[in-house]
C-alpha cells in the first residue's frame, strides 16, 4: 500500500507532498470556484470573472497572509504551481483550437482595422504609463526590481493590448449576438485580435530577454521561434490531415486520435518553453494548426474531453495560485491614482482604439461603440498574461495586483455597457434580419412552421402546403428553436451549441424531402436560443409570413400568434400523420374563422385528392357549401364512415371552437370570404 505521504520532486524546494492536504484543497477549490461562477452568473457576469474572484478570495487579500497561509501550506504550492500549468496548456490548446480563422473572411478590412487600432493605442497608450511609473516619484516603486524599462514599457504596452477571445465568444453567445452581423465581426475583429497580441507578447518577451530557465541553450536559441512556426504551418499542419482522414475511418475519436493530439499539445509546449518563449504559446499555435476542413466533429469531440477536465478541476487551481499573488490589502491609498491611470488606458485605449478603426471603415457608430465595448474583454486571457509577466519579473506584485483588478473590471463591465449600446431588442431584429437575409426574398407567399421536438411535423408540412393552396413562389419556413439550456461559460466552448444546431437540421432534413416531394421549397432555421419565444416573435415580424402553423403545445404559441397578422393553423398536439385517402371534415361557423377554417379544409381537399365534408348550419355555413359545390369540389353531405377499416377524418374547425383536431384563425380584421373568387390551389397530381 502507498503511503498518503511522498517526497516531493520539487528542486530545491525540500517540500514533502502531503497528498491527503494536497486532494482536500482540490476538492476545496473546485467548490468554491464553482459556487462563486454560479452567483456571479445570476447576475448576468460571465462566470470565469467570480471564478477568478474566488481564487482572490481565498489568497490573502480577503483571507490575510496569516490564515491564507494556514489553509494553503508553502509547502504545497509547487504541486499546486504544476496542475494549474497543465491547465494553463490544455486551456490555451482549446483556445486555439476554438479559434477559426474563417470568422475574418468576408471581413479582412475592418477586422484588420479594428485590430490593429485596438491594439496599437492600448499598447502606445501603456508604454506611456510606465514611463510615468518610472519617472514619478510617488510611483516609481511599482517598476519591478530586475526588469530594464524597455522589458518593463513593453509588457505593459502589451498587457494593455490584450482581448479574451474565448470570453468574448462566451458573451456574444449568452446574449445571442453570435447570428448577427455586429457579432461576426466582434469575432472576426477578436481572432485577429488573438493572432496579433500573442505575437506582439511573444516578441516582446523575446526583446525583455527572459528564457525558459534552460541556460544551456545559446542566447540565439530565440531567432528559432520563426522557423518552428513556419515549421508548424507547413509542415506539422498538412502531416494533421491524417487525423481527419483517421477519424472518417474509425467514425469516433479512438485513443490513438487522442494521444497523437495529446502528446503533439505537449510536445508544441514543450518546445516553444526550451527556446525562450513561454509553454502557453506552444499549446496554442497546436491547437490553431489543428485541421478544420471537414473537421467539425473531429475538433467537437476532443473539446468534449479536454475542455471539462481543463475547466472544473485544472482552472480552478491556476485562479487560486493567482489569487494567491494578489493582496488588495497590501495597496494602500498611494495605490489609488496609479490604479485609476491603469483603468483609464486599459479602457479607453481599447475602446476608442476599436472604435476609430471600426469607423475608418464606414461601420456605424453604434456598431463601432458596440464593438468597442467588447473588445475591451479580457478576463482569463489577461490573467494568464499577467501571470507570465510576474513569472519573468516583468511585474511588480503590487502592479500585478492592481492589473489583475484591471481584468476584472474591464471584463464585468461589458455586458451591462453592452445593454445600452446594443439592447436585446435591437439583437433580436438583427438576428431576424439575418436569418431573412439567409432565405432570400425570392418567394412570394411565405408559411412559418414551429417545428416541435417529438411531434410529428410532418403534419405541419401537409398543413403549411394545404395553407398555400397552390400559389407559386412560395416556400415553407421551419422554426427549430430549442432553449439554450445551460449557462455559457469559459471551457464548455460554442462547439457544442454548434453541434446541437446540426442535430436539429439534421432531424428537419426529412421535412425539407417531405415538402419537395409536395412540389414546395423547405427550409430550416435551427439553433439553441436563450429567448426562444422573443426570437420567434422577431422572426415573424421580419418574415411576415402569409401563415403561421403549429403545435397546440407549443410554449411559445400565443405570443407568436398575437404577433402575427395572417391566418394561423393549430394542430393539437399528438395528432398523426393523417392517411393519404383520410377525408376532411370541416366544423363551420358563422364568422371570418370558420371562413378560414373552411377554406383551408377545401386547400386540404383538393390538394390530397380526397371528399371534403363541410359541416354546420346558418346562411353563411350552407352560402360557403354551395359556393364550393358550384366550382366542382368533391363535396360530399354523407358522414364520415367511423368504422374500424376507415380512414380516419381531417377535422378541421375554427380556432376557438371546443374541439381537437387541427383549428384556424383567420386574418386579422379579415373579411368575409367569398368562396366564388378564394383561390382553392391545384388538385393534386396522380
Amino acid at each position: 500500500m502507498l503511503d498518503h505521504t511522498v517526497l516531493a520532486a520539487s528542486p530545491g524546494t525540500g517540500a514533502v507532498l502531503d497528498f491527503a492536504v494536497v486532494l482536500a484543497l482540490l476538492a476545496l477549490i473546485i467548490v468554491v470556484a464553482r459556487a462563486a461562477g454560479m452567483l456571479v452568473a445570476k447576475v448576468g457576469v460571465p462566470p470565469v470573472v467570480g471564478e477568478i474572484a474566488a481564487g482572490v478570495m481565498l489568497g490573502p487579500s480577503l483571507l490575510g497572509m496569516e490564515l491564507s497561509g494556514d489553509l494553503f501550506p508553502v509547502d504545497q504550492r509547487s504541486f499546486l504551481e504544476v496542475l494549474a500549468s497543465l491547465g494553463l496548456v490544455l486551456f490555451m490548446f482549446v483556445v486555439g483550437l476554438e479559434l477559426d480563422i474563417s470568422l475574418v473572411k468576408g471581413r479582412e478590412k475592418v477586422a484588420g482595422a479594428v485590430s490593429v487600432s485596438s491594439i496599437f493605442l492600448p499598447f502606445t497608450l501603456g508604454i506611456g504609463l510606465a514611463y510615468l511609473f518610472i519617472n514619478t516619484d510617488a510611483t516609481e516603486a511599482l517598476k519591478p526590481a530586475e526588469a530594464d524599462f524597455w522589458p518593463f514599457a513593453l509588457f505593459m504596452g502589451a498587457a494593455m493590448s490584450i482581448t479574451a477571445f474565448p470570453v468574448l465568444a462566451r458573451i456574444l453567445t449568452d446574449r445571442r449576438m453570435q447570428r448577427t452581423e455586429t457579432g461576426g465581426l466582434a469575432l472576426a475583429c477578436a481572432a485577429t485580435d488573438d493572432i496579433i497580441a500573442w505575437t506582439l507578447l511573444a516578441v516582446v518577451l523575446a526583446i525583455a530577454g527572459v528564457d525558459g530557465g534552460h541556460g544551456h541553450l545559446p542566447s540565439w536559441a530565440i531567432y528559432l521561434a520563426v522557423p518552428f512556426v513556419l515549421l508548424a504551418i507547413f509542415v506539422v499542419r498538412p502531416a494533421l490531415g491524417g487525423l481527419t482522414k483517421a477519424y472518417h475511418r474509425a467514425g469516433e475519436l479512438t485513443p490513438a486520435i487522442l494521444t497523437v493530439v495529446l502528446v503533439g499539445m505537449l510536445l508544441f509546449a514543450a518546445a516553444t518553453e526550451v527556446i525562450g518563449i513561454h509553454y502557453i504559446f506552444g499549446a496554442f499555435l497546436f491547437g490553431a494548426i489543428i485541421p478544420h476542413e471537414q473537421a467539425a466533429a473531429l475538433r467537437h469531440e476532443i473539446l468534449v474531453r479536454l475542455e471539462q477536465i481543463s475547466v472544473l478541476l485544472l482552472l480552478p487551481v491556476f485562479f487560486l495560485v493567482s489569487g494567491l499573488k494578489v493582496n488588495i490589502r497590501g495597496l494602500g491609498v498611494e495605490h489609488v491614482l496609479p490604479l485609476l491611470a491603469i483603468l483609464a488606458v486599459a479602457i479607453i485605449g481599447k475602446y476608442v482604439g476599436a472604435y476609430v478603426g471600426a469607423r475608418l471603415q464606414k461601420v456605424p457608430a453604434w456598431q463601432a461603440s458596440a464593438l468597442g465595448l467588447l473588445m475591451n474583454t479580457r478576463g482569463l486571457t489577461e490573467l494568464i498574461i499577467l501571470n507570465v509577466g510576474l513569472e519573468k519579473g516583468l511585474l511588480s506584485e503590487e502592479l500585478f495586483t492592481m492589473m489583475v483588478l484591471m481584468a476584472l473590471v474591464t471584463t464585468v463591465m461589458t455586458g451591462p455597457l453592452l445593454g445600452f449600446a446594443y439592447p436585446q431588442r435591437r439583437v433580436a431584429r438583427d438576428i431576424a434580419e439575418a436569418e431573412r437575409a439567409a432565405l432570400g426574398e425570392e418567394a412570394v407567399d411565405r408559411i412559418l412552421v414551429l417545428a416541435r421536438d417529438g411531434q410529428d411535423n410532418r403534419l405541419l408540412v401537409d398543413l403549411a402546403v394545404g395553407a398555400l393552396g397552390g400559389a407559386r413562389p412560395a416556400e415553407i419556413v421551419i422554426a427549430d428553436l430549442t432553449p439554450q439550456g445551460r449557462p455559457l461559460e469559459v471551457g464548455t466552448g460554442m462547439s457544442l451549441d454548434l453541434a446541437e444546431m446540426a442535430a436539429a437540421m439534421e432531424r428537419q432534413q426529412v421535412l425539407v424531402h417531405y415538402g419537395e416531394e409536395r412540389g414546395v421549397p423547405v427550409r430550416v432555421i435551427a439553433h439553441p436560443s436563450a429567448d426562444v419565444e422573443q426570437d420567434l416573435v422577431e422572426l415573424v415580424g421580419v418574415l411576415q409570413p402569409q401563415g403561421l402553423v403549429a403545435w397546440s403545445d407549443d410554449p411559445s404559441l400565443d405570443a407568436v400568434a398575437a404577433a402575427n397578422e395572417s391566418p394561423v393553423v393549430v394542430a393539437t398536439a399528438g395528432t398523426p400523420l393523417p392517411d393519404d385517402d383520410a377525408p376532411v371534415v370541416v366544423h363551420a361557423t358563422n364568422d371570418t374563422d370558420g371562413d378560414a377554417a373552411t377554406v383551408l379544409g377545401a386547400r386540404l381537399a383538393l390538394a390530397r385528392g380526397t371528399t371534403l365534408e363541410v359541416r354546420g348550419d346558418g346562411r353563411r355555413v350552407n352560402a360557403a357549401r354551395a359556393a364550393l359545390q358550384a366550382r366542382g369540389l368533391p363535396l360530399t353531405d354523407t358522414p364520415t364512415d367511423p368504422g374500424p377499416l376507415a380512414a380516419t377524418p381531417i377535422e378541421v374547425t375554427a380556432m376557438f371552437a371546443a374541439s381537437t383536431g387541427i383549428r384556424v384563425r383567420a386574418e386579422l380584421d379579415a373579411a368575409p370570404t367569398d368562396f366564388s373568387t378564394v383561390s382553392l390551389g391545384e388538385p393534386a397530381r396522380a
